[in-house]
């Protein structure tokens, strides 16, 4: 990870695709369009939401206390309405951020088609594709490169944003820590000498499948290669600690919470 997110404050990302729009009913390619979410998408959405703001129930998500820093989204209504319905769904209001950034990778001509339609129009080209995504793309669509670049310039801004600093605290020995998260449990109290607990400050991220494994790639330090390996399905969630400038992977695609 570069310089920029690699300070002393402790931070977690928590990742969150977007719920189904119309388009995904269709089978058509998105990518830069913006399809609204259809009623499943709005039901995901709101069940994404409730289990965000009830990270104890099992099996507990790997989340500190209290509420996000802030909520940052893609600019797409699909992203943005998501992010609307986590907030939502939550007792005490968390500031919204749009993220140009994090916008879906356009997929050209692509757009607008079906699976089936593309396949027989640019069967080539979605092969080479799928193949290797790092030095193939849709006709006129984004290089999955360039995308990378802009990923990673939202990722240091959101955390440079997140690491103000924490408050309180703490010694391994003196502050109760949840044996299964990890972290300090402000509501299991402590010595006396110690006035506040840890709360580490941790940010949501909702975007879409391209741009997300590209965030997390950046995060985990590994090489565009490995683009088909981290799929995100629609309001999922994944999980990312920070500790002293080094990410590591604690929940990726969780969705067993959605509405079938």
């Amino acid at each position: 990870m570069s310089d920029s997110s690699s300070g002393q404050t402790d931070t977690t990302l928590a990742l969150v695709r977007h719920g189904e729009t119309t388009w995904v009913a269709d089978g058509r390619f998105q990518g830069s369009s913006d399809p609204p979410l259809s009623e499943l998408g709005q039901r995901q959405a709101a069940a994404v939401g409730r289990r965000l703001t009830d990270r104890h129930a099992p099996p507990a998500l790997p989340l500190p206390p209290g509420a996000p820093v802030g909520i940052w989204h893609s600019p797409l209504a699909r992203a943005a309405s998501t992010a609307g319905a986590i907030l939502a769904a939550r007792e005490t209001s968390v500031p919204m951020h749009p993220e140009p950034g994090l916008r879906e990778l356009a997929q050209g001509e692509w757009e607008g088609h079906t699976q089936a339609e593309v396949i027989a129009c640019w069967p080539d080209e979605l092969a080479a594709w799928r193949a290797d995504p790092m030095h193939h793309h849709a006709p006129r669509g984004e290089p999955v490169v360039d995308a990378a670049a802009r990923a990673a310039t939202s990722v240091e801004h959101i955390l440079a944003a997140i690491g103000g600093g924490l408050r309180g605290s703490w010694t391994g020995d003196t502050v109760s820590r949840s044996q299964v998260l990890g972290y300090v449990d402000p509501t299991a109290g402590g010595p006396g000498d110690v006035p506040e607990p840890l709360i580490e400050p941790w940010a949501l991220i909702v975007a879409h499948d391209g741009i997300l494994r590209l965030v997390l790639m950046h995060l985990l330090d590994l090489s565009l290669d490995h683009y088909w390996e981290l799929p995100f399905g629609l309001c999922s969630i994944t999980v990312v600690e920070i500790r002293a400038g080094r990410a590591r992977l604690r929940a990726h695609n969780l969705g067993e919470y959605l509405p079938e």
